[in-house]
């Protein structure tokens, strides 16, 4: 028998065993079709996500040997296990329709600018094996809004546009998986990147028009409260570049897709 344990920092903690499936979201909705299977879903809805959190982000399912965390959302999210993940610790980006086997231990889920606030959301899921059963899930149904808000577009840049482009060029290590960059590149890099990909690069070719387009990367990728260029940490600019670099293509502002329209894009032009 598994004991499923998960808690956010503002959510009560809910208790799950083999047989139960656990839906997460903004406002995730019972099966109202099949009421026989109400006795085995519980409602767990985050409270103060932001506007544009899926109403059901995933679903933790636990069987009778193994616990799996199945995606339904385009929000950005990260699963990391921290003990008793067969080869150590581990990282897991998810994405919509991806299914993950939770480790023995501790897992924590991040989800991405997940609050209304701008940070991100975090949840824990604690998975022990038991031999005995356990204690049935702590009913929520106080707690679901059935009358919840359209999700909404999670915040972004205008495809095409100029800081979308700095940001395609400051991903493009990550997009590419090429993680072990050896340093950001240069606002001359990115300039040249920029005309390559679009043909016209706005302004540019003036470094000052370069580290102004990546702090609105920043803003946008963080949020107000986790911008790094208002914090005191923010004083290393080549740290920082990693930073939004690496959060931009987290948080899909810019994705790899992306990279290689934009490289088709210019592929065409370098022909015609």
């Amino acid at each position: 028998m598994l004991r499923v344990t998960v808690r956010g920092s503002e959510a009560p903690a809910v208790v799950l065993g083999s047989g139960e499936t656990l839906l997460i979201g903004r406002a995730p909705q019972l099966p109202d079709d099949r009421p026989e299977t109400q006795l085995r879903f519980t409602a767990y809805p985050l409270p103060s996500c932001a506007p544009h959190v899926s109403r059901l982000l995933g679903e933790v399912i636990v069987g009778d040997e193994t616990v799996r965390l199945r995606w339904h959302s385009r929000t950005a999210a990260q699963l990391s296990s921290l003990f008793d993940a067969p080869a150590g610790a581990r990282r897991v980006v998810l994405s919509d329709t991806v299914t993950v086997q939770l480790d023995e231990g501790e897992n924590q889920l991040l989800v991405l600018r997940g609050k209304q606030v701008g940070d991100d959301l975090l949840l824990v899921v604690d998975v022990v094996r038991m031999d005995t059963s356990v204690t049935r899930p702590i009913p929520l149904p106080a707690l679901q809004d059935l009358d919840a808000a359209p999700t909404k577009d999670a915040p972004g840049l205008v495809p095409g546009g100029r800081e979308w482009f700095v940001a395609l060029a400051l991903a493009e290590p990550w997009l590419a998986g090429d993680d072990d960059y050896p340093r950001p590149p240069t606002n001359r890099e990115i300039y040249e990147r920029v005309l390559g990909w679009h043909g016209y690069a706005w302004n540019l070719e003036r470094t000052q028009r370069v580290d102004d387009a990546i702090r609105r990367v920043a803003a946008v990728a963080f949020g107000p409260r986790e911008d790094p260029f208002r914090s005191e940490a923010g004083r290393n600019l080549r740290n920082i570049r990693f930073a939004v670099a690496r959060r931009a293509a987290e948080v899909r502002l810019v994705t790899a897709q992306d990279l290689a329209a934009a490289n088709r894009a210019a592929a065409a032009r370098h022909r015609s």
